[in-house]
């Protein structure tokens, strides 16, 4: 028993030392706290003050994991989340029991069935589409569904390896972001489009300016194959992009041209463009250069501008167009931005796109300026309404981060990321295993496209760009609903374009 004797003792000593050590710290505490002037809680409840501090960074994620339902959270609640990881993962999205979805909050778009929808027979995967027609050599796909621009910097190289090897194997395009072309965007095959920041990453000469021959050297780049100047995205309209300083290493400041150890700010604007006529001299003097489509990237804050720049269009001439418009939703995400352009500017997606689509095609431009929606658009059923609202396209980012296993764990702009998405710290990039996530890149995108489908012959039609605003009714706020077209109607005039 002599062991137990002394083991007993040693446990003792232990239990003791560390009594001590928890009283000494407690003090020192105390009187850290009771002499420090910076916080009044602590200040006035020393040491069990600085409990409220770690409860509250602790709350977001007890929510997550133990309160919240299912259709609680922002910015996505679990269910969406869930939806897209059986998706990526290739498992089956069917559920039991009826929807967990409040069909009653006003908005809510509810699809019409079709009494006698076509049968296996008589509907098809969706057609292909050209952009750019007066492009030297246009860009035709067959998706309408895509990934949205997320930079190098901004996401990891294993997050570009595997969303470029995920995208090639799904047939969508990938967009670049404003971070420049990394080799990582090309070794994976998929079609890429480059996205022109205002800082012109990648694209600029020595004094900042657009340069033609860096163009000109990636549109000769077969994987390349349009150009989107970006003039705002959702998170922060009026406001350039942000890269911490602590995203930054050695390889991205190469790339991007800017120096290592610094914040790295974009202008609100491209200094250049100070006016729509501005726009579309830059859009037709890239499309000469390149030879390839071109358009622009925006957050859509009311109508005017766009009556003004489809005015514009049509004294110039169809030629003189964008090839392509993406509209960013206020509710858009980023990496970094000021909580006041996160909540409070921009319209909603579900707002903006109708307000450009209505007053694109009253310009008869319906069929020259493709249309690309995005903003919080993840899951078939917001894909399906963005279509039947007026979309050409569907271009997204957060879903195709939860598809690489995005936990929402908001820790984006710290370089912390604990999925090895956002971050560049070797350790937590292990997390991020290229070889498999990139299957899961390509199941989600594949499954999106599969039920919007499914949701577009339920409708009645043959495949989902002939689904219209008839086809969807909206909840109103005393609960019952009304078709998308009358709650939302087109004119005579665009009504018959788009019948």
């Amino acid at each position: 028993m002599g062991w137990a004797y002394y083991a007993l003792q040693v446990l003792a000593g232990a239990f003791a030392l560390v009594i001590g050590t928890l009283l000494m710290v407690s003090l020192v505490l105390f009187a850290i706290d009771r002499t420090q002037t910076g916080d009044a809680i602590r200040r006035n409840y020393p040491v069990i003050g600085r409990f409220r501090n770690i409860f509250t960074k602790l709350g977001e994620f007890f929510r997550q994991y133990f309160f919240a339902m299912d259709r609680e959270e922002m910015p996505f609640n679990r269910a969406q989340r869930d939806w897209v990881a059986r998706a990526g993962e290739g498992k089956s999205n069917t559920v039991a029991f009826g929807s967990t979805r409040n069909l009653s909050i006003p908005g809510t778009p509810i699809f019409v069935n079709a009494a006698f929808p076509p049968l296996e027979g008589q509907f098809a995967s969706t057609a292909p589409m050209k952009i750019g027609p007066f492009a030297r050599i246009p860009y035709v796909t067959s998706s309408f569904f895509h990934i949205s621009g997320m930079s190098y910097g901004a996401i990891s190289k294993p997050a570009v390896q595997a969303l470029s090897r995920g995208a090639a194997e799904a047939g969508i395009w990938l967009n670049t972001g404003e971070g420049g072309l990394s080799p990582y965007h090309l070794e994976g095959g998929c079609d890429i489009v480059y996205q022109i920041g205002t800082a012109k990453y990648g694209v600029r000469d020595a004094h900042g300016h657009l340069s033609d021959e860096k163009l000109a050297a990636l549109a000769a780049i077969p994987q390349v194959r349009m150009f989107e100047i970006k003039l705002s995205q959702g998170a922060k309209p009026g406001k350039g992009g942000i890269l911490p300083a602590a995203k930054i290493n050695d390889e991205i400041a190469h790339i991007r041209g800017i120096p290592l150890g610094e914040d790295s700010y974009s202008p609100n604007r491209h200094a250049e463009v100070g006016n729509w006529e501005d726009m579309l001299d830059m859009i037709a003097h890239v499309r000469k250069v390149t030879g390839k489509p071109v358009g622009f990237k925006v957050v859509v804050g009311g109508p005017e501008p766009f009556e003004q720049l489809f005015n514009l269009v049509r004294d110039r001439g169809a030629t003189s167009a964008p090839d392509f418009i993406s509209i960013d939703g206020g509710e858009g995400g980023t990496g970094a931005a000021p909580m006041p352009l996160i909540d409070l500017v921009g319209l909603p997606i579900r707002e903006a796109l109708l307000m450009v689509s209505d007053l694109r095609d009253a310009a008869g431009l319906h069929d020259r300026v493709r249309l690309v929606a995005s903003g919080k658009l993840v899951n078939p059923a917001d894909v399906a309404w963005a279509i039947a609202a007026g979309a050409d396209f569907v271009a997204s980012a957060r879903g195709f981060m939860f598809a690489l296993g995005c936990i929402q764990a908001l820790k984006c702009n710290r370089n912390t990321c604990p999925t090895g998405i956002t971050t560049h710290q070797p350790h937590l990039q292990k997390g991020l295993v290229v070889e498999e996530k990139y299957h899961r890149v390509a199941r989600y995108a594949q499954s999106v496209i599969s039920e919007v489908e499914t949701i577009a012959h339920s409708v009645g039609v043959s495949e989902p760009r002939q689904m219209r605003r008839r086809h969807v009714r909206l909840v109103l706020p005393d609960g019952t609903t009304r078709p998308m077209n009358e709650v939302y109607p087109r004119s005579d005039q665009v009504n018959a374009l788009v019948r």
